[in-house]
Formats: structure tokens, C-alpha cells, sequence
């Protein structure tokens, strides 16, 4: 399909050559001394902290990146690779706090709680990539990731993106991959787990422990990739011209050092850009701005031959009504038709801060609307059916044609969850709007398929090796 652009030509290229300029005259902050040391081993002036960036650097090591990024999957079934498998949707991840499924109350998220999300993604058919979406409040001090990883293990086959603290917590978590994969060996040939992180922090700084796991995972050759997250007003200009030029400098500083670590490692222009509501210095996260900017990003990928993509179709209310909808919809869209090829969508409300698994279930229809959207229109001779106009002719019926019976269940979305029947019939069915019935199928789905997808003798080992170990299980919600 044809992309819809925000940006000319001309000003993609002006921000590209507004990006080089800061990257070469304003540099990063670089607080992790092995980074700045592999900047100045390719070429970069160091001052200090103060990196700065010579034009033919960044050109020289920016057009290494390949331009697809796959997601592997334990079930390779689930693989998905960008562009060509786009739209991927990615669930929106590391929420503090739930809707509690049976009381309709916020409180702290528990692993649970993430075993209980990890399956319901794993049912929905619209979700490509588990981002684990909630932290976990009862996770013993030292085992806050793999608390979260282990029961999205137990009940997840998809693609897993999955972000560490230091690196004491990276090597936990690929000690547990290695251990259920069968071997690190085994692991390295399909490596299920996608590692993220915002090494650069706006404005134009770098800070140590993401940037230590980057370097760490792009010289392993196991897939990880940056977020850019400048945010108008606050931390980066209150323009959106300015944020993009920044925000592109601070995507290129952080994709360069990749290539510097290891030539040819694919990533994606992942951000999640927005313009602050200066009333407040809310993180407007549901504005239409986010869209906006997420659009032009796309834009900027495409000229670069990157895979893109980010946290877009969010929303600030703190309940799922008609603002959530309104604001995912509108920014989702936008997205889709400028090509972004991954969407960081499903789940969150309230700024990214809690889960809300009615949301999860209606951003599942969501993300089934925008793969129909991108599959586009067919014009074959035969869906244009001129033969078969003219057969029917003024007047006539095409409900019985086989031409509409063959085509009844793929030209269109069958919706479960978006009403279309006569008031009458449903006002028989409840009366339920649209909140009620996406939680009564995320119930139904907790009592489907419920079985632990990592094998006894599995937990044993695990266990015995990450004593205290959270037991992971998966509670159907009453």
C-alpha cells in the first residue's frame, strides 16, 4: 500500500541534515566510559563525557543497518520479520499497576497477574509479540526481571520483548532462556526473547546501564533494539520540527554505536515522541501530537531503509471509554497509513501506568482492524466481478452469488466484540457495552488451554536454580 506522508521530501531531508548538524556541533552526553571509548575508537571526538559525532561517521556507520528486524518465537510458527510481516503489534509493557479483573479496582501488579496476561496474548489473535506488560510487585528483590519472564514463559509462545536493569539482571534472564531453549547453543539459533532499551535519554545524553546492555546484546548478535522518547516542552523542543530533528539525532547516535559494536546488527527506529500538555507537564501519551510525530519518525525510517515502529495507540484515560478508543483509534491510524511496521498498542491505560484487560481484549479487534487496513484492496479481475454486475443488473440481489459466499468471511472483519445487531437483539443478549463483554471473553479465554507450556522436569531445574523462585501460576479469573 501507498504511504501517507506528514512530512515532504525536503523536510525529511532537512531533518536528516539538522540531525547530523547536532550530532557534530552539540553531541551526547555519554556517561558509560566502554561506550565513549568505542566512539573514539571509530572515529569520534571525546571530551570528557561529551561525544561528538563527524558527519561521515555517522553516514559511514548508519547505512550498515539492515533494513528487516524479526522477533523469533519458541513456537516458530510465531516468527514475525519487518516490514514484510507488518503490522507486528506488541503489546505496551511495564504498566506498575492492573485493573483487578474481578473487583474492577487498581492496585500493584503481581506475577500473577503477568502469567494470567501472558496467556490471554497468547489466545488473542491480533497480538504478534508479548512486551511484558506489567511489572511485578512481589518479586523478590534480587529477581525482579525473571519474576516477570518466568510466568510469561509458562503460558506464552510468541515473541517475548523483554527489558533488564544491570547486568547482573541480563545474565539471570539469559541464564533462564539458555536453561529453557535447552542450551545456550540452541538458544543463539532461535533466540525467543527481544531485548529494549532507551540508552539515549532526552536531551542528547547517554546513560550507563541501558547503554551497557545494548553493547552487551549487539555483540552477542541476539536481537535488541533502541526507544527514542523525547517528550516537547519538557525534554525536547516545544516544536514538533525541533523534537523530530532531536529525537532523529538521538535515534542516529544510538544506532551508530550499535554498528561500531557489530557491523550489520539490526535494529529498529522505535520511539515513543510526544508533546507535553504544559498546563500540567502531563505526558500526553493519548494526544493526537504522539501520532503526529510517530507519522513523521516513519517518514525519516523509510529514507534511512530502517524497520520502524513504537509505543503509539495509548491513551490517558484513566478508564476504558471513549476517550481510550478516540485516542488509540486516531493515533493508531495514523501510524498505520505513514508504514510504520511495529505498534506498541495493547493493553495500557492512564499514561502507560496500569492494565486493563477489557482494553487488551478491544485493542486485539483493534490490531485485526489494521491488518485488514494494511492488506488493502485486491483488484483482481475477479473481485472487480464486471461479469458479475452485469449478470445481477439493475435492481438484483448479490446475497446469493457465490462470488459473496466465498467472500463473506475474508472481505471483511468479523468483529466479536463491536456491536451490530438491532437494538432489540441486543438489549436481549444484556444491554452490555462494549467494557462488559471484552471482560467476559478475557474470562473465557482464562479458562481455555490453561496448561503450563514449560515442562515439569523444566520448573524443577528452574527452580532449583533461582531459589524463591515466584510460583508463575496461572489463576483463571472468577
Amino acid at each position: 500500500m501507498a504511504f501517507a506522508e506528514l512530512l515532504t521530501q525536503e523536510q525529511v531531508q532537512r531533518i536528516h541534515d539538522a540531525a547530523l548538524e547536532i550530532l557534530e556541533e552539540v553531541g551526547l552526553r555519554v556517561r558509560y566510559e566502554p561506550a565513549i571509548e568505542i566512539f573514539k575508537q571509530h572515529g569520534c571526538s571525546v571530551d570528557g563525557e561529551r561525544v561528538k559525532f563527524p558527519r561521515a561517521v555517522v553516514e559511514k556507520y548508519r547505512k550498515m543497518i539492515p533494513p528487516t528486524f524479526t522477533f523469533y518465537a519458541r513456537d516458530p510458527k510465531f516468527d514475525k520479520t519487518i516490514p514484510r510481516d507488518s503490522p507486528v503489534i506488541v503489546t505496551a509493557s511495564s504498566a506498575p499497576d492492573i485493573i483487578d479483573p474481578v473487583t474492577g479496582v487498581e492496585r500493584r501488579a503481581e506475577s500473577g497477574d503477568i502469567a494470567q496476561i501472558a496467556h490471554l496474548i497468547n489466545e488473542l489473535p491480533g497480538y504478534d509479540v508479548f512486551s511484558i506488560s506489567t511489572l511485578a510487585d512481589d518479586a523478590p528483590e534480587d529477581q525482579f526481571t525473571i519474576s516477570r519472564l518466568y510466568p510469561t514463559l509458562k503460558y506464552c509462545l510468541k515473541p517475548i520483548r523483554v527489558t533488564t536493569t544491570d547486568h547482573k539482571d541480563t545474565l539471570s534472564v539469559m541464564k533462564m532462556a539458555y536453561m529453557v531453549a535447552g542450551g545456550e547453543a540452541a538458544y543463539k539459533e532461535h533466540p525467543f526473547l527481544t531485548h529494549h532499551y532507551c540508552p539515549t535519554v532526552s536531551p542528547l545524553s547517554m546513560d550507563k546501564l541501558s547503554t551497557e546492555n545494548v553493547i552487551y546484546f549487539a555483540g552477542e548478535g541476539l536481537p535488541v533494539y533502541p526507544t527514542i522518547v523525547p517528550n516537547a516542552g519538557l525534554t525536547s523542543p516545544m516544536s514538533m520540527a525541533g523534537t523530530l530533528a532531536q529525537g532523529n539525532a538521538e535515534f542516529l547516535a544510538t544506532a551508530v554505536l550499535m554498528q561500531m559494536v557489530k557491523e550489520g546488527t539490526p535494529t529498529i527506529y522505535a520511539t515513543l515522541a510526544t508533546v507535553a500538555d504544559m498546563r500540567t507537564g502531563a505526558y500526553t501519551s493519548g494526544g493526537i501530537e504522539c501520532g503526529m510525530l510517530h507519522m513523521a519518525f516513519a517518514q525519516i525510517a523509510h529514507f534511512y531503509n530502517v524497520p520502524c515502529g513504537g509505543y503509539i495507540g495509548l491513551t490517558n484515560s484513566k478508564v476504558n471509554d471513549a476517550q481510550a478508543g478516540y485516542e488509540t483509534g486516531m493515533s493508531a491510524m495514523g501510524g498505520l497509513v505513514s508504514g510504520m511496521d511495529m505498534f506498541n498498542i495493547g493493553g495500557l491505560i492512564d499514561a502507560l501506568k496500569t492494565f486493563d484487560f477489557a482494553k487488551a481484549v478491544i485493542d486485539d479487534e483493534v490490531a485485526q482492524m489494521m491488518k485488514r487496513v494494511q492488506r488493502g484492496v485486491s483488484f483482481s479481475e475477479d473481485d472487480l466481478a464486471m461479469n458479475l454486475i452485469k449478470e445481477v443488473g439493475p435492481g438484483g440481489s448479490f446475497i446469493v452469488a457465490k462470488h459473496t459466499i466465498s467472500r463473506m468471511k475474508t472481505e471483511a472483519v468479523m468483529t466479536k466484540l463491536a456491536d451490530r445487531d438491532a437494538r432489540t437483539a441486543w438489549v436481549k443478549k444484556g444491554a452490555m457495552d462494549i467494557q462488559a463483554r471484552a471482560m467476559k471473553k478475557a474470562k473465557e479465554l482464562m479458562n481455555n488451554n490453561t496448561t503450563s507450556l514449560v515442562a515439569p522436569e523444566m520448573e524443577e531445574k528452574l527452580r532449583a536454580e533461582f531459589p524463591g523462585l515466584v510460583s508463575g501460576n496461572l489463576k483463571p479469573i472468577e
